[in-house]
């Protein structure tokens, strides 16, 4: 005997609704906010590895290494606020906290 109606929590009405989890956050936003992070966290740990890397070899002499050592350490601080301003997005969406709307037209139209 086969039977049409839907019976369990993800048939028909509800698939729609299965890419979001139970507090309404949409999982593949998540997911790729948490992939970003991830991304830029190990981008981070392997700038910093360089620039210690390069902070042996300045103390050795090489001259163009202090260069090296500037540039990787500036890029690892930027990685890591890029990182921060990720998490940051992710967790005020798992939290359920709307980013506020930016009025259109700039300050003069905010007034």
């Amino acid at each position: 005997m086969v039977h049409n109606e839907a019976v369990g929590r993800h048939s028909d009405e509800h698939a729609a609704e299965s890419s979001y989890d139970a507090n309404g956050t949409p999982r593949a936003q998540v997911l790729g906010l948490a992939l970003l992070v991830t991304v830029t966290l190990v981008a981070w740990g392997v700038l910093v590895y360089a620039a210690i890397d390069f902070g042996g070899d300045a103390r050795s002499g090489d001259s163009t290494a202090w260069t090296l050592v500037a540039l990787t350490t500036i890029g690892a601080a930027a990685c890591l606020f890029v990182t921060l301003l990720i998490g940051a997005r992710m967790v005020a969406l798992v939290r359920g906290e709307a980013t506020p709307a930016r009025p259109r037209g700039g300050r003069r139209a905010a007034r």
